[in-house]
């Protein structure tokens, strides 16, 4: 309950209503408290934007009651987009637009004046709207990260996949998630491996793929990625500490040394 409060900004007494109200119906968890699905924060996010658009609550529970069914079990974030037109509720998936609570499609017609002329728009190229769902799993990645690690991962590994070009700083950010964990160090160097087929002369990509071998035990592979980061970047403070504690496992104390003093040199 906590962390949906803080991800709509709302009251606890306001999550309350709407779950009352019938808009959601979250399981119980540990000590009988609420836990809350991905499709659960879309709807009870749109039934706050709805009700501020003063749409009745009946429109609005038989249009979410019908989304809620038809969602996927992961959050379709970017690709559902759900807004008051007039007294109804409309639902756009990509370039379509439907009645919420009847299903029937709806037209979309956008106009502006342009030296006096009425022009009408197209809807955004796909590969637009791709960087824009892209951006927004990945921002949902970045919300989820320090709650829902397994909700983080989904959501980045999403932004991967639709993003019509290479998804720096979602392939940065998941490995470096996945670094966090003992258990994904493959998973975590696999995707090294790939990131660094589009961006080979990225430090912060070859740094990660260094922790991953360390962490598999691969010490050779690990100075050599430590050290390929500091070919590209000889002020990555981080990358000179952990060759340092890497170079005196190895019994090379004069390496030890020298990188432990360039990781002083840069911080203080």
């Amino acid at each position: 309950m906590r962390e949906l409060q803080a991800t709509l900004g709302v009251s606890r007494r306001v999550v309350s209503g709407l779950v009352a109200a019938g808009f959601v119906k979250p399981s119980r968890g540990p000590r009988n408290a609420y836990r809350f699905t991905f499709q659960d924060v879309v709807l009870l996010r749109t039934a706050l934007q709805l009700r501020e658009a003063r749409i009745a609550p009946r429109k609005i529970i038989m249009a979410l009651t019908r989304l809620r069914d038809e969602l996927p079990d992961e959050l379709p974030l970017t690709g559902i987009r759900v807004s008051a037109v007039g007294n109804d509720v409309a639902v756009r998936t990509g370039p379509s637009q439907w009645d919420a609570a009847t299903g029937q499609f709806l037209l979309d017609f956008e106009v502006a004046q342009i030296k006096g002329d009425v022009v009408f728009l197209d809807s955004a190229p796909a590969q637009k709207n791709l960087a824009h769902q892209a951006q927004e799993w990945y921002d949902l990645g970045e919300q989820l990260r320090a709650s829902d690690v397994n909700g983080a991962e989904r959501a980045y590994r999403k932004a991967i996949a639709l993003s019509p070009q290479p998804f720096y700083a979602a392939y940065v950010d998941l490995g470096a998630l996945l670094c966090e964990l003992e258990a994904r160090c493959e998973d975590a160097l696999q995707l090294s491996d790939e990131a660094l087929a589009h961006f080979p002369d990225d430090a912060v990509l070859h740094f990660n793929r260094a922790i991953a071998f360390e962490e598999l035990g691969r010490f050779e592979d690990a100075e050599q990625s430590y050290t390929r980061c500091l070919e590209l970047d000889p002020t990555y403070a981080d990358a000179h500490h952990n060759l340092a504690m890497l170079l005196e496992r190895r019994g090379d104390p004069q390496g030890l040394v020298r990188h432990l003093s360039a990781y002083r040199r840069l911080t203080t």
